[in-house]
């Protein structure tokens, strides 16, 4: 059983998007898991043998959090009754309070696929009278994370402070060398490198030296305020 879920479209979007708040939630003791859904192949540098060597190292960094990948169509992925009724029986086995998903609006239509995906399924893993394998779980909320193919301005609903986690952040993703270090264009900015000014940029929003933003549909309720960021 987990506290939190990362759905994560292909493998490296869980640590581009919320890599630090991933290693934030493992040192304070939360169980936290990596959905990956597709291989993320093909690419032009990598293979399936790459990904999946990639992907374990990459894991490791951020401290060997849960990860499963539930093997659906790379450039293909669709929100359809088959693919929610597999992640809804994922939701099922690992009983996460927290689903996280990628941000709601994106260019690349995996990622758009993969959060009407997550929310269709959410909801399908309470049904009773089904034929999902598993005891009937409804997460008790979704929050989304922001790792997208477009160049807009975020509107976080909240961020979190991975100041003391941004280093090992920057080694996971880096373990991804067909993706993010050996495809980029020399004399530009590197993904990691955007990846790690946009961190910076809402950490010096908060007060902190670096924070990863979220966003949710729904209010989000507060039983203390002394955690809040100056």
């Amino acid at each position: 059983m987990l506290d939190a879920l990362v759905v994560s479209p292909h493998p490296d979007d869980a640590e581009l998007g919320m890599g630090g708040t991933i290693l934030r939630l493992l040192k304070q003791g939360w169980k936290v898991g990596i959905l990956d859904l597709t291989s993320g192949e093909p690419t032009p540098l990598g293979s399936p043998e790459t990904r999946r060597a990639e992907t374990a190292a990459a894991n490791e960094k951020l401290g060997n959090p849960w990860r499963e990948n539930l093997g659906l169509p790379n450039r293909s992925l669709e929100p359809t009754l088959v693919n929610r009724r597999a992640l809804a029986g994922v939701f099922r086995k690992v009983r996460p309070r927290l689903i996280f998903a990628p941000y709601w609006e994106d260019a690349h239509p995996d990622h758009g696929a993969a959060t009407k995906l997550a929310e269709d399924a959410r909801f399908w893993s309470k049904l009773s009278k089904s034929d999902i394998p598993g005891e009937p779980f409804h997460p008790s909320r979704i929050l989304y994370y922001y790792c997208v193919h477009l160049r807009l301005a975020e509107r976080p609903s909240f961020v979190v402070d991975v100041s003391d986690e941004m280093d090992a952040k920057l080694a996971a993703m880096k373990c991804y060398r067909s993706q993010l270090v050996d495809n980029q264009p020399a004399g530009r900015p590197s993904v990691i490198d955007s990846v790690r000014d946009r961190a910076r940029y809402w950490g010096h929003l908060t007060g902190v030296a670096f924070a990863e933003p979220f966003a949710s549909r729904e209010p989000i309720g507060l039983s203390r305020l002394d955690s809040l960021l100056i």
